[in-house]
């Protein structure tokens, strides 16, 4: 089965893609980050950036609704971008401490650590959650 569907520049400076909501709609979110950072020179922030995308689409396939998720990678100043997952489900992520013993809890962790920063934009039909990168040297 096709889990994808072809990138589209959206404008000069972000590409999107849609997938289905499944697991195996990590390894095109991650090539489409690898691809838009590379066209914008910025291979620094790869490693970074496929390890949220992969957990952002991880979350988006466990916690929504609906077949689709809307992948879209931003550049949002000269050395920053935006890595940002769409889904159907109205449910805010909560950064929380796992245990031990606790098998998940520990992906926004993973996108908190290495992001300047992140967050959450409802919309009428789920949210948008968001993570901005940047390389040395922008504020």
């Amino acid at each position: 089965m096709n889990t994808t569907t072809s990138p589209v520049e959206t404008d000069a400076g972000a590409y999107a893609e849609t997938l289905l909501r499944l697991p195996e709609s990590a390894p095109p979110a991650r090539r489409l980050v690898e691809f838009a950072l590379d066209s914008w020179g910025l291979p620094g922030l790869t490693e970074d950036a496929t390890l949220i995308v992969s957990e952002l689409v991880a979350n988006a396939v466990r916690h929504a609704r609906a077949d689709w998720i809307r992948v879209t990678v931003r550049r949002v100043g000269d050395r920053r971008v935006r890595l940002a997952v769409v889904d159907k489900s109205h449910v805010l992520p909560q950064l929380r401490t796992p245990g031990l013993e606790d098998v998940r809890g520990r992906g926004l962790h993973l996108i908190d650590e290495p992001s300047d920063r992140w967050g959450t934009d409802p919309l009428p039909w789920g949210k948008r959650v968001w993570v901005e990168l940047r390389t040395d040297g922008e504020q």
